[in-house]
């Protein structure tokens, strides 16, 4: 059995464990005495456990992130109870900072902090090798791209078929916003083009259809983003699928006579607003102009079939409600698909702390460090928020309501309105995630013409436009048995494409130039 144990706890199963790929890659003459076990936050640390000892390792590396450390705290507890001779290495973000405060590193023999791609294959070396001296820290400095192999071949047949293939163009972030941690990774590499466009076609040529990019700034580098650019618009067929994280306001020329001419669908654009906010801006080191943004997202609703996916956050330091539904009103205004409400969380190693005193900033003192309360927000206020973010997800991010939900938000504010039905929601003892798609629809239909008064022949048109478009055929509890219901008809929504993009696609408009 292979002597080296790569593992982690995804968050779900469909993702797979980039960062362990990458290790595998680069563990030169102990590849083959390494392999890779995956794990996810599902399942009992105590069973993962078991798994992990009947491979019989010598060394575990162990991925730790945000996500995962409760659980993977409490395994690596009992494997040390259970076969304390096991050598067990921790890396990941999660523990490459303030180490002297986690459990976790207190129970493991070693930790490397930083990007550990070449520097955990020399610590096994050395230990396999009988050196005992190493410390239990060991920091690594920023590796060169050039000296990484790539890790591509490292995803399986059903890797491909069945989960998120992520892959990367480059690391780091030239900005300094204090939320997050990839502003401490500067400067920005780059991953030698050649070769990383090669394993992309390795696997395109395996069936790998859907992308993810896990580049901070993608479109960065102008030259580098419009070459991989053509590369998939030269490719391209149906089912190809990539989505990009991208600077909300770099989108010059060059760049959008390659965007316009990708079929609708075929890209996604992940766009960090965080705020909208000037004054909360500068407070955190953020710069984003907030006029060429505009211009943007109008671009590329306008001209291209482009799928948004913008990120705003709730409870910066200094933002109250007010300002918090002004952004989300504006950037709403903006129509990007999809809006990912956020609540701010105290990542280990960023400099949000230095807030804390100023602005009354109360966090969760375990993962995920969500901020509990702030001289701006109470903590009435922020639960209410975290439900407004996850209903907003399960009702207005879905696709499935983008006729009657807009009923909800007439008048001044859209915000203001959707957070009023968030709230009934909640009196109603609805749960934020796990509701039948049905009861989704009978809710909605009770607060628009319960609550909200509005005609029931009215909500129907709406309502039932988006049941029936959907492809149901029966007659729902809700309809008025006044009214004949309208016939149903086949979904619109494209097979090849990830469900929900391919919801919002099939009401998209106008028809994307291709």
């Amino acid at each position: 059995m292979p002597e080296i144990l790569l593992s982690t706890l995804n968050a779900k199963y469909i993702h797979s464990a980039f960062g362990l790929r990458y290790l595998l890659a680069n563990m030169g003459d102990l590849s083959g005495r390494t392999t890779i076990l995956e794990f996810d936050i599902n399942q009992r640390p105590l069973d993962i456990a078991e798994a992990v000892l009947a491979a019989k390792p010598v060394i575990l590396g162990l991925g730790i992130y945000i996500w995962n450390v409760v659980p993977a705290t409490e395994l690596v507890r009992i494997l040390k109870q259970i076969c304390p001779e096991l050598i067990v290495i921790l890396g990941g973000p999660e523990v490459s900072h303030e180490v002297d405060r986690q459990e976790i590193v207190s129970l493991a023999d070693h930790v490397i902090t930083g990007e550990a791609d070449l520097k955990f294959a020399e610590v096994c070396r050395r230990r396999l090798g009988g050196e005992k001296g190493l410390p239990r820290i060991i920091p690594v400095e920023l590796p060169a791209m050039e000296q990484l192999a790539l890790p591509y071949h490292l995803y399986s047949a059903a890797d491909c078929a069945h989960r998120v293939v992520y892959v990367e163009a480059s690391r780091g972030c030239p900005f300094t916003c204090e939320f997050c941690l990839s502003s401490l990774d500067v400067p920005v590499r780059a991953v030698p083009l050649e070769p990383f466009l090669e394993a992309m076609q390795d696997l395109l040529d395996r069936g790998v259809s859907q992308f993810k990019f896990v580049d901070r700034t993608f479109n960065l580098n102008l030259s580098v983003s419009r070459r991989i650019l053509e590369f998939f618009l030269d490719r391209w067929k149906p089912g190809l699928f990539v989505h990009f994280e991208m600077v909300p306001d770099r989108l010059p020329p060059e760049l959008r006579d390659i965007i316009r001419r990708f079929p609708p669908g075929a890209l996604q654009f992940e766009v960090g607003v965080q705020s909208l906010n000037p004054e909360v801006e500068n407070r955190i080191r953020r710069r984003q102009n907030h006029s060429r943004m505009i211009d943007n997202f109008t671009w590329l609703r306008a001209e291209t079939g482009v799928h948004i996916h913008a990120d705003l956050i709730a409870g910066l330091p200094g933002e109250d409600l007010e300002s918090f539904g002004r952004g989300f009103d504006q950037l709403l205004a903006l129509r990007p698909q999809e809006i990912q409400v956020g609540i701010l969380k105290k990542l280990r190693g960023t400099s949000l702390d230095r807030h804390d005193h100023a602005w009354g900033m109360r966090y969760q003192s375990t993962a995920p460090y969500e901020v509990l309360q702030t001289n701006a927000l109470d903590f009435g206020t922020l639960a209410r928020l975290r439900r407004f973010a996850k209903f907003w997800d399960l009702f207005g991010n879905s696709g499935h309501f983008q006729r009657s939900l807009p009923r909800i938000w007439s008048g001044d504010s859209p915000f203001a309105g959707l957070l009023l039905w968030s709230d009934w929601l909640h009196s109603q003892g609805a749960k934020t995630s796990g509701i039948a798609l049905s009861r989704q629809y009978q809710f909605l239909w009770d607060y628009l013409v319960g609550p909200c008064h509005q005609s029931p022949e009215e909500v129907a048109r709406d309502l039932g436009g988006d049941y029936f478009d959907s492809g149901h055929t029966d007659r729902p509890l809700w309809w008025p048995p006044t009214l004949d219901p309208p016939s149903g008809q086949k979904p619109r929504r494209d097979p090849t494409l990830p469900r929900r993009q391919a919801r919002h696609l099939a009401a998209h408009e106008p028809t994307a130039k291709t």
